[in-house]
Parts: C-alpha cells; structure tokens; sequence
C-alpha cells in the first residue's frame, strides 16, 4: 500500500499564525505563569488579527511588537522584505487588529480547581523507526526542514515550503514533491537526493512551473489548519484541536503531548502503539485512557488509569514555562 505525508514549514502562512500565537503566550506566561490564554491569528496581506481570550496579570500593550518579533523569527525580516518585495509580506506594513477578550468565568472557576480547561479527546502515536513516527512523514518533515534551512541562507528561495513524499508497497520513496518560492530558478534535485539518501522514482519541484508570490501574500494564513502535519499524518487519527493557540490546561497540546509520551513507553517491542486519552472540562480525572498496540497484525488493547492532576502533568512536561514558539517551530513530535 502506497503510503504519502505532507511537512510545511514555518513560513507557510498557516504556521506563520500558529508561531505568531505560541511567541505571544510564550510572553504572557513571561509576565503570568499561571495565565490562561486563547488566541487564534489569522494573516491575510500585511495585516494581522488576533481574537480570543487571555486571563492573567499581563499587559497587552506589546501586542504589535511581538507579532513583528515572531515573524522576524519566522525569517520575514525587513532584509526579507528588501528582497522579495510585493512577492511577500512585509513587516513595515504589517496591521495589527486587536479582537481579545477576556476568558469566560464560568471556564476560568474550573481550571482553578485543577480541572482541565476543556473537553476533548486526543491521541498519541509511536512506531518502529527513526523518530518513532511513520518513515513518510519522517522524511517529508526531513526535507522540509533542510529546504527551510537553505532558504533562510539564501536571497532568491523564499520561505513558505511544503514538502510530501510517497512511499511504494515496499517503503521506497516513490514522489518527492517540494514547492519552494523561487525568485530565480535553481534544480533542486541533488539536494532532495542527498537530504533523503534515496533516490526517488519521481521527483517534483513546484508543480506550477513557476512560485514566486508567497506567504499571506499568496494565501491566507489561519491558525489551526496544518493538524495532519502536526500530527502523525495519514497514520493515525488527529485528536483535539491546534495545539498552538492555547495554554497548557486546555489541553490540546498538553494531553496530546502526554499520549505521545506514553505511546513511546508502550510501544516497547511492539510495530505501533496508540494511546487514546480524553477530558472534561473543570474535571481532573480524565473520563478514559487506552493503548492499543500491533505487532505482526496482532491488536491487543486495554485501558489504563492515570491519577495525575492537570498541573502535574503540565509540570512534567515543563509546559508551565514559555516553551510554546520552540514547540511550535520544532513540531509535537
């Protein structure tokens, strides 16, 4: 069975607004540790909305100075912009409007109990293999990243990259598929060879012929909309919603997270594992846990009891710290 997985990369407009979300809550939890946040971003053009919700002792008064901090760490820096012109965003008319609210009560009385600030299932993945995830998304993340790195060297490669790789009934890389902004036209094809150390039947370079016009520019970025890259692709089934936008007792990174954590642990001499986890919101105790493991077709599954609070887990998996635009650009898993 032929097996394909899709990598984006930090400039593409949709995870440009999942980093611009994780670099503000990295510097609301700098003010508050304990604040609650929600924001969603959408990037359309130069300009930039923020809606949703944040409870804390912090100040949003730095709101534009992050957003054009974030996306100078994307790489859409003002020496970008001098290069790339009309063909890309460009900080120095970047608009920021302001659409945040404050967290519902009703929501907030919950949490600060240590009960979880939402409801929602959510799912963890390992299998055999580099990076104990599925080789296609491996190596489609593989590629994406070497490309993103090259890019960020580069005058004339922009970028918003995508990248996804087909694997044969017997796991050879049947397509590679890699499109990359281009100000003048460079053959890409030794680099794809040498960064997956294969030689691909079919290698595709931007399908269109031509990419030039890129980021929000080309496409509207929203936060949220890049889960099957975030995830585990076509392997496994996505669970909760983005896990860029929210602090950690939402629980859509966190528990996700947590059952990828827990998938490695079980997976020991097994083909895969999955973990099946979810909450309730206000609620402590988690209303179900379940690993299912495969080894040579066999499928054996049972369900298993986690006693630790929603803090606890979150102190364990140091999200109470700002991690979250480091997670954001190096991916969950």
């Amino acid at each position: 069975m032929q097996k394909t997985a899709e990598a984006v990369s930090l400039g593409h407009p949709d995870k440009t607004s999942d980093y611009i979300s994780s670099y503000i809550l990295d510097r609301m939890i700098e003010q508050d540790k304990t604040v609650k946040y929600a924001v969603e971003v959408m990037l359309k053009d130069n300009t930039v909305i923020l809606g949703g919700e944040i409870k804390g002792n912090v100040s949003l008064d730095k709101l534009n100075d992050y957003v054009l901090k974030a996306l100078e760490k994307v790489g859409y820096s003002e020496n970008y912009a001098k290069i790339w012109g009309k063909y890309a965003i460009e900080p120095s008319k970047i608009k920021v409007i302001n659409l945040i609210g404050q967290q519902s009560a009703e929501i907030n009385q919950g949490v600060e109990q240590d009960g979880w600030g939402d409801q929602g299932v959510f799912v963890g993945y390992a299998c055999q293999g580099e990076g104990q995830i599925n080789h296609e998304l491996y190596l489609a993340r593989k590629l994406n990243r070497a490309l993103y790195q090259k890019a960020l060297q580069s005058d004339h490669l922009g970028l918003d990259i995508k990248t996804q790789i087909t694997l044969d009934d017997d796991g050879k890389i049947e397509t590679a598929i890699a499109a990359v902004p281009m100000l003048k036209q460079e053959d890409l094809t030794r680099f794809v060879i040498d960064t997956l150390g294969e030689t691909p039947k079919n290698i595709i370079i931007n399908g269109t012929g031509a990419y030039t016009y890129h980021s929000s520019i080309a496409d509207c970025g929203i936060t949220g909309r890049k889960l099957a890259c975030d995830f585990y692709s076509t392997a496994c089934p996505i669970g909760g919603g983005s896990p860029w936008t929210k602090d950690a007792s939402k629980a859509d990174l966190t528990l996700n997270l947590y059952a990828r954590k827990l998938a490695k642990q079980y997976l020991a001499d097994n083909d895969e594992c999955f973990v099946y986890l979810s909450s309730c919101i206000g609620k402590a105790e988690l209303p179900s846990a379940a690993v299912k493991t495969i080894k040579n077709g066999l499928v054996s599954m049972k369900n298993i009891k986690i006693n630790l609070k929603p803090s606890e887990i979150i102190a364990e998996l140091g999200l109470n710290k700002p991690v979250f635009a480091n997670l954001c650009k190096n991916g969950l898993v």
